[in-house]
Order: C-alpha cells, then sequence, then structure tokens
C-alpha cells in the first residue's frame, strides 16, 4: 500500500480505497483542503469548514471567493481545451441533434447572462426554470451562476399550481420557459400556456423569456414576455463572471414530498462544486476524452449534479436528452449509445425495468461495445434488473456503480467505486471519501457491530451538503438534525452486512410492522422481482385486523404474460423463501403499470390509499407520468 499523499487521488486504483477511506475521516480538513484545489478560486477560502448539527450551521470553505460557470467553461478554454465538446444535444426526434463546444457554450452562456442583466436580474435575485430537456435549460442555469442569480428549476411535467407554488415560495423575479414542449409522442407539452396560468397569481414576476422551440401559436403579453432568440439577437458575447462567496447561494430546488409542503432545498457555491466536481470523477472513473450520458432530468438534483455542474467542471463531455426511452421505440437508449459511442451511463432502475420487460432483443440488436461503466439512481436497484444490466445492456465487462444520495446531499455519498473488487447486486457497498454513515437504532444509539440494521444517518459534514431549507431555516434543523442529536438523518432504512457493506432499504416511512416485524418495502419488492415473470413491483402496507399491518403487493408482469392464480402462489411462496415465512403477502394486485412521477418515482401514497380503499383523497395526480394509471389501478382492486 503505498502513502497517501503519493496516491493519485483523481483516479483510484484497486486496493487503494481503504487507505484513502480511512485517511479522509482521519484527517477529514486536510482532505477536503486538498480536494478543494480541483476547482478554481479567485480568492483562496481562510477556513476550510465551520460546522455545527445541533444548530443546523453548516459553512464550507469560508470567504472563498470563485464563480461557477467561470469553473465549468472559462478555465477550460483558457486552458487550450476550448474546441473540445462540452455538450451534446439529443432531440426527441432521432435525427435532431446538436454539439456545443466549450468555446461555443461560453459564447451562448455569457450573451443570456447580458439578457439577465439587461432586465435588471441582479446578484442574488431569484430565477425560475420551468423547461423540458433543451440546450437553452443548460445555458439559462449556467447563465444564472456567471451574474449570481438563484436559480430554481422546477420540473417541467409540474402543474401550474405547482409552478406558482414554487415561484411564490421563492419570490421568483424572472421565469424562463419555452412555447411548448415535445417528449415521445407528445407533441405540444403546454409550457408557456402553465406559465401563464400560474403567474395569474405570482406577483414577483417581471419578465417572461421564452424559447421558440417548436413555433407553435402561443400568446404573449408585449408587457411581459420576451422572446428569447430576439433578445439573443444582439447582444454582447462578454460577460465578466461574478466573484462569489463560498457560501453564496447557487441554487434552489424543490423536494416534492408525499407529505406536507414542498421545501426549497439551498445548495451554495464553493462545497457544492467541490463534491459534484470530486464525485462526478471518481465514481463514474471520468477520463478526458470519455462521453458520459446521465439520463436524468435536469429539474432533478441528478441532472444538476451529474449532467451539468459536475461533468463541465470536469471538461468532460456530457450528454442531455430530450426524449423518452421508449420512443421510436425501446431500443432508443441503445441506439442513443452506439450513435454518439457512450463510454458511462447513469440510468434509474425504473427505467431499466420497463426497457427488461420488453425482453432483449431490443437491446441486443444495438452496438454497446463503447460502454465501459454502467451507473444506477433514484431507488435500491434489485437483484433482476442489475444481473440484466450487468449481462445484458454492458455485456459483463461494464461495473456498475449503485449511487445513493439525495437532493440534500448534493451528491453521492455511499457508492461501489468503478475498481471495487466485489460488487453486489443492490448493494450501495462503501461510503464516498469523506462521508461517515452510521446504523442507528430507534433511541438514536449508533450500532457499531456488524451485521446491522436500522436508521442511516451521517456523522460529518461534507461540502455538498444543503445549506437550509429556504425561507425556514427551523424547518431544515427540524427535518434533519432535531431526532438524532449530533447526526444528519437521512430518512432512509439501512442494513450493513458483515463485510462492512451497505444496503439501502428504503424510507422510514416505507417500513412495514408485520405482526411485530420490521420489513422493508425494498426488501419485498426485490424478492417478488425474482420471480422470472415479474417486471416491477411495489410494496404497501394495509390495515390487517390480526397483523397490524399486512402486505399488499402491485404487480407488472413481463410483456405477454398473463396473470393467473399458479404465478400468484408462486410469487407468494418465493417471498417466503427468500424472507422467510412472515413476509406473507395477504394481496396481489396485477397491473400494467404503476403510479410514477416523470423522474421515475414510484407515488406509494396513491398506491397506500388504494389499498385502504381511500380512493377519494388521492391528492394531485397532475404531475404522474401516466395519470390514467391511478384509474386503472383503482378499477383492478380487487
Amino acid at each position: 500500500m503505498k502513502n497517501y499523499k503519493d496516491l493519485d487521488i483523481a483516479h483510484i486504483k484497486k486496493n487503494e480505497y481503504s487507505g484513502i477511506y480511512n485517511e479522509s475521516i482521519k484527517n477529514n480538513e486536510k482532505f477536503w483542503s486538498k480536494i478543494s484545489k480541483r476547482i478554481h478560486w479567485f480568492k483562496d477560502w481562510e477556513k476550510i469548514s465551520n460546522v455545527d448539527f445541533s444548530k443546523g450551521v453548516i459553512n464550507w470553505f469560508e470567504n472563498g471567493k470563485l464563480n461557477v460557470s467561470y469553473n465549468c467553461l472559462d478555465r477550460h478554454v483558457e486552458n487550450g481545451n476550448g474546441d473540445d465538446i462540452a455538450l451534446i444535444w439529443e432531440g426527441n426526434n432521432p435525427s435532431e441533434d446538436k454539439k456545443f463546444s466549450y468555446k461555443e457554450l461560453l459564447v451562448e452562456v455569457s450573451k443570456f447572462s447580458n439578457v439577465l442583466k439587461s432586465k435588471n436580474v441582479l446578484k442574488g435575485d431569484r430565477v425560475c426554470i420551468y423547461m423540458q430537456m433543451i440546450p437553452e435549460l443548460a445555458i439559462a442555469m449556467l447563465a444564472c451562476s456567471r451574474i449570481g442569480a438563484i436559480h430554481s428549476i422546477v420540473f417541467g411535467a409540474f402543474s401550474s399550481n405547482s409552478l406558482k407554488d414554487r415561484i411564490n415560495d421563492s419570490e421568483c423575479k424572472v421565469v424562463i420557459t419555452q412555447d411548448t414542449g415535445v417528449r415521445g409522442l407528445k407533441v405540444d407539452i403546454p409550457m408557456k400556456e402553465n406559465v401563464d396560468k400560474a403567474l395569474l397569481d405570482c406577483p414577483t414576476i417581471e419578465k417572461v423569456f421564452v424559447v421558440k422551440r417548436t413555433s407553435s401559436d402561443i400568446k404573449m403579453d408585449k408587457n411581459r414576455d420576451l422572446w428569447w432568440h430576439e433578445e439573443m439577437s444582439n447582444i454582447s458575447k462578454f460577460c465578466e463572471p461574478e466573484w462569489m462567496d463560498s457560501e453564496d447561494p447557487l441554487f434552489i430546488l424543490y423536494t416534492s414530498g408525499s407529505t406536507g409542503t414542498p421545501k426549497g432545498v439551498l445548495h451554495t457555491t464553493g462545497g457544492y462544486l467541490v463534491y459534484a466536481s470530486y464525485t462526478h470523477e471518481i465514481v463514474f472513473d471520468y477520463h478526458k476524452n470519455d462521453i458520459y450520458w446521465c439520463t436524468a432530468d435536469i429539474g432533478w438534483i441528478t441532472g444538476h449534479s451529474y449532467i451539468i455542474y459536475g461533468p463541465l467542471s470536469n471538461s468532460a463531455t456530457t450528454l442531455m436528452f430530450e426524449g423518452v426511452p421508449n420512443y421510436p421505440d425501446f431500443s432508443r437508449f441503445w441506439q442513443i449509445i452506439e450513435k454518439h459511442k457512450v463510454n458511462i451511463f447513469y440510468t434509474a432502475p425504473t427505467a431499466l425495468r420497463a426497457l427488461m420487460k420488453e425482453g432483449n432483443d431490443f437491446v441486443k440488436n444495438t452496438d454497446r461495445s463503447s460502454l465501459k461503466l454502467l451507473g444506477s439512481v433514484g431507488e435500491t436497484i434489485k437483484k433482476p434488473e442489475w444481473d440484466w444490466y450487468f449481462e445484458i445492456v454492458g455485456e459483463k465487462k461494464c461495473p456498475i456503480v449503485d449511487t445513493w444520495w439525495q437532493t440534500e446531499t448534493g451528491g453521492i455519498l455511499i457508492s461501489p467505486l468503478a475498481t471495487s473488487d466485489n460488487f453486489k447486486a443492490g448493494s450501495a457497498l462503501k461510503p464516498f471519501f469523506g462521508i461517515e454513515p452510521v446504523i442507528l437504532d430507534n433511541n438514536g444509539n449508533e450500532i457499531k457491530e456488524n451485521p446491522a440494521e436500522g436508521l442511516l444517518a451521517i456523522k460529518k459534514s461534507w461540502p455538498g451538503q444543503m445549506r437550509t431549507v429556504y425561507g425556514n431555516h427551523q424547518r431544515f434543523f427540524d427535518t434533519y438534525f432535531s431526532q438524532f442529536k449530533g447526526f444528519y438523518f437521512t430518512g432512509d432504512g439501512a442494513k450493513r452486512d458483515k463485510d462492512g457493506d451497505y444496503w439501502i432499504t428504503g424510507r422510514v416511512d416505507d417500513v412495514l410492522n408485520v405482526s411485530g416485524h420490521r420489513l422493508g418495502t425494498a426488501e419485498i419488492e426485490g424478492a417478488i422481482g425474482e420471480h422470472k415473470n415479474v417486471a416491477e413491483a411495489a410494496v404497501v402496507g394495509f390495515p390487517h385486523e390480526i397483523k397490524g399491518q399486512g402486505i399488499y403487493a402491485y404487480v407488472t408482469l413481463m410483456t405477454g404474460v398473463l396473470p393467473s392464480k399458479n404465478i400468484e402462489e408462486e410469487i407468494i411462496k418465493k417471498v417466503k423463501i427468500i424472507i422467510g415465512p412472515h413476509a406473507n403477502i395477504d394481496k396481489i394486485q396485477f397491473s400494467k403499470g404503476l403510479p410514477k412521477t416523470r423522474s421515475g418515482k414510484i407515488m406509494r401514497r396513491i398506491l397506500r390509499n388504494i389499498s385502504e380503499n381511500n380512493i377519494n383523497d388521492l391528492g394531485d395526480i397532475s404531475t404522474l407520468a401516466d395519470p390514467s394509471v391511478v384509474q386503472s389501478l383503482i378499477d383492478g382492486k380487487k
């Protein structure tokens, strides 16, 4: 083992993880001091960190001055890499794509920065961005960061009411949107129309910038609305980047939890960029000239950290995709990999299950020989889709990094590395450098021995950690630090096996108490998924007069397989074999689909209400990818 000081901490080799990890925990500030030098500071920081979980106070790289846009664009141009491709945009239509070099992207970002400044958007102002996955979305975010405006990106499938609430909570000054959107077979998504509805009750909005994506006929308010292309036509190509303090806000991103009002998660400038940059390079083993593709939407944190800020700060080539994985057919992802020679592919288990359900031919009819690494994000990847991903998609030659993190964490906290010796299907394996996870019992006591199971918390801060809930610091403290003093509580349950590897069991509120046994829904779903005919499953609890809670499973079968009593009995038997007789499923409802957000998250609140016959209180279902699924589930309930 080489001495820590001699290690190349940009690319981790086999057997080097333990030495670097131990050093990162033992000498935490020294470690992050070294890592902070991977980005450009106009003025170096004075104090590495100032953290007090007992008050919810988190500061990193105090008094350092930098600019995120400069770090993502200018410095690469200045270093002679301006002609390298920064962004590949793949349109919904397979024949439509664009490429932007770092030099070209810098010009576009500088121009739009000047457009914003010309309309009195100042440092600290909030800017709402409500768009589909088009290049102007990336340009708008980077322009905001260049002038010090705080962007709040609202996912393009949210309703006008959701948009209104987010605009008003952060008192945005302007909105950036597009005329209409295209996605799969949908060719007229009413983006501007939704903005118009929202702005009937948004008094702080002064201007609306509109990108002409489809040339659809839309209404324009001559006193408020401005065409993007017209504003960009005669504006300077040079914009000096604003010097930002390390702790100046970079963006607000609202989490849409199943209960309560959305939380405006606030991330600041220096720590977030250091962490997004470092995790992107290490976890994905990024090397120069690699083509990297994260399939997430930029409306979610994954898109912020691992489509834009992480990759571009590393002078990577990052791909963003406007469409969906099943249009024009179920081979679209694999066709894009073949077309652009993608080396690193990062997607969600929900997408994998949907594609796996359609069989292997869509994959095998494409050339994926460029792939060197596969990634998973969004939820625990179960063994069936892990095996399919590894064997069919990656042809048994690509390591899979199953990443665990949250909107609140800013970047990946637990994940295998590409050079891990022992991948385990369904395990996030090891904590990232500088991250010290612990498993707590219900009383907040740390369980130090292995194996262990309980509540997942983090002992020390890290640079990418959120700083507050926008406008409500008490809510920030109450949500994350009040329950277990001295820890950041993730809200997730976890197991640590005899090897010290971590397995995420799901949200704590997704743990069932069946006859006194605590059962994670993710664990049961994984066992159901072991049946050869199952494409996807979601499990919820429902009131049971004997057990307290019973197990209700919604099961989607592989394409072409019909539900039967025999399959139902086989599933029940398989779960008992894998988990134990205490995990006896009480009800199975076969369904053609599950209620999911566009980011692929299953809306368990809806499934719970249906299982409890509480169908008059399903809440807002307008943000679902396919709201019609809800009625089919109600109709199919036994």
